[in-house]
């Protein structure tokens, strides 16, 4: 069941930063009982982003690759922003094969996440990749992701791996074990 309060009426919002990726707005609100309050948020290009579960061959595929933000190599699954006119499913169809060589037969949408909703806009949508086949497209990674085979049945150690500490890539993960605890097919490629 959700709860929906009414809306904060939006008073004024600007723009007061801005670089090649971001820019931050301020907006200044004022709350159904007359409180105002000014808020500062990440705005978005509201594009979204896909974040894609591969499965094959019993494995969980996953990308090492370079985190600016953290100054480390991550462990995590492929991701990458939708392009204009292309669907989340599309992209999620797209990024696989530029990050790890793969294309899927079959994407399942699991669900739409945000990411610290109080300071961000954007949006990325979960997908589970099954039925991959090998396919590459040119991405735009500065250098080739190692792509790492981890065993499905050992999900519970990644959690444990320092390298996986991504929220939305562990998110990733409970919601795909949640997808195949209720799912009553059988993996097609994991046999």
């Amino acid at each position: 069941m959700t709860h929906r309060q009414k809306k904060p009426e939006t008073l004024h919002s600007e723009i007061v930063a801005k670089s090649r990726l971001f820019q931050i707005e301020q907006v200044h609100l004022k709350f159904s009982n007359g409180v105002e309050r000014q808020y500062e948020r990440m705005k978005g290009s509201n594009r979204g982003a896909v974040m894609i579960v591969p499965i094959h061959q019993g494995n969980l595929l996953l990308a090492s690759e370079y985190a600016g933000g953290t100054d480390s190599y991550e462990l995590g699954f492929p991701k990458g922003l939708i392009d204009p006119g292309e669907t989340a499913m599309e992209a999620a169809n797209r990024e696989l094969q530029e990050e790890i060589g793969f294309g899927s037969y079959q994407l399942t949408h699991l669900k739409e996440l945000s990411l610290a909703p109080s300071y961000f806009s954007s949006k990325m949508h979960i997908f589970v990749a099954e039925k991959l086949y090998p396919s590459r497209l040119e991405g735009d990674e500065p250098e080739p992701i190692d792509v790492i085979p981890w065993p499905l049945s050992d999900w519970q150690l990644l959690i444990d791996n320092v390298d996986f500490s991504e929220s939305r890539s562990v998110s990733a993960l409970f919601l795909t074990q949640q997808y195949l605890a209720g799912s009553t097919h059988q993996l097609a490629d994991e046999k």
